[in-house]
């Protein structure tokens, strides 16, 4: 299954917050914006510049986005793009949404997976700027 892929402006960061914690005022700002909760923590993505120092994070990250919407049912959409990755040593954080996924990846690795996802078969959109 070939899809095509567009990568999302802007550097990420991850940053993990208390169960009980108040969402902050950094995470609201332009670019890709996440938020998870779970029964013991709260995780953020969102642009790396306005994730404060101090706290629990990992930086450094890009997002590459499938370009959807695909059917709910669709079967093997996020295979079909951490595989590539994954067999070859690229750590991914996947983040699904309506339309998509959203693929992290550290900057490092970005030519890589680009080299990898081509040659299993995805197309880039050109970088938007």
């Amino acid at each position: 299954m070939a899809l095509t892929l567009r990568w999302v402006p802007g550097v990420y960061g991850l940053a993990r917050l208390a169960p009980d914690a108040c969402l902050p005022a950094w995470i609201r700002g332009p670019g890709f914006v996440s938020l998870s909760w779970a029964d013991d923590e709260v995780t953020v993505i969102c642009d790396a510049a306005r994730i404060p120092a101090g706290g629990t994070s990992d930086l450094d990250w890009l997002c590459l986005r499938s370009v959807g919407p695909f059917p709910f049912d669709a079967a093997g959409i996020v295979q079909t793009l951490i595989a590539p990755l994954s067999e070859n040593g690229i750590g991914v954080f996947v983040i699904c949404t309506f339309d998509g996924e959203h693929l992290l990846i550290k900057q490092v690795d970005k030519p890589r997976a680009v080299a990898l996802l081509q040659g299993a078969g995805h197309r880039f959109l050109p970088d938007e700027g």
